[in-house]
């Protein structure tokens, strides 16, 4: 059964932005999340290294606090994880504009990043921040007001402190987002930059060189029929998955590089 925030990674791919779907993200949650009326912004607290290494966290929770820890997880590089459509455990007690429901009625994004202070926060992430909030604040019909960080919904006051963002200056770039003020997040390259500058291709292209992408994914004769379907789709996914890659299903610069000297899955 699917959670009512299956809503979620279209809204943010309408805004232009990179979105992973975890597998098994539809079911996922504490049982169902009640009226969205809000974003908690987080920081995860993790490594210094890696793009979304605080996943498996995020997914199956501490010993202290059962998973899923949110419905987004924020790579370093501007990607959305979409990990769960259903409630999260990411608030905690606490109250802001006079809600105090967040685990019910807000939206957890748990972005990337260690908290320290010389640990400075990648500007596409940012960015991707800024704008996936926008995005969904707008789907719900609520003004920049209604995104927090954590540190000023929880209670008693100090009892957390993430993110380490200026949540005042990020609730006016949500805003500019909003009116058209704040620069778009950078897309992927619609080309390679170098080399073959082979197009970026997604579910729903046709032609020679979907062909192509599904031969070096292993597919036989009869099942490279050009067409960019959801099993070449999957099929992109876990070459991504066991590759190390985001696995969004998108066949960018770097999926084509691992393509041209990687094994398939």
């Amino acid at each position: 059964m699917a959670y009512s925030l299956i809503w979620l990674p279209d809204v943010l791919e309408s805004a232009g932005l990179k979105v992973a779907r975890v597998d098994g993200w539809e079911a996922r949650g504490r049982g169902d999340a009640g009226l969205t009326l809000g974003v908690i912004c987080h920081h995860t607290a993790g490594s210094r290294t890696g793009n979304m290494g605080s996943l498996g966290v995020l997914i199956d929770g501490r010993a202290d606090l059962p998973g899923p820890l949110a419905q987004l997880g924020l790579g370093r590089d501007g990607t959305y994880y979409v990990i769960a459509a259903g409630r999260c455990n990411h608030a905690g007690k606490g109250n802001w504009r006079g809600l105090t429901q967040g685990n019910t009625n807000f939206i957890g994004i748990e972005a990337e990043h260690t908290g320290k202070a010389d640990d400075p926060w990648p500007a596409v992430q940012v960015g991707a921040y800024h704008w996936g909030v926008a995005a969904i604040l707008k789907h719900v019909g609520r003004s920049p007001d209604f995104c927090c960080g954590h540190f000023e919904y929880a209670e008693p006051t100090g009892r957390k402190s993430d993110p380490t963002l200026d949540m005042d200056a990020f609730r006016r770039a949500v805003a500019g987002v909003l009116t058209g003020a704040t620069p778009a997040p950078r897309p992927i390259p619609a080309v390679e930059p170098a080399g073959r500058k082979r197009p970026t291709l997604r579910r729903g292209d046709k032609g020679p060189l979907v062909e192509e992408l599904q031969k070096k994914l292993g597919f036989d004769a009869e099942r490279a029929d050009g067409d960019f379907g959801p099993k070449t789709e999957a099929a992109v996914r876990e070459f991504q998955r066991v590759g190390s890659l985001i696995p969004d299903g998108i066949v960018g610069p770097r999926t084509w590089t691992a393509l041209d000297v990687g094994a398939t899955p």
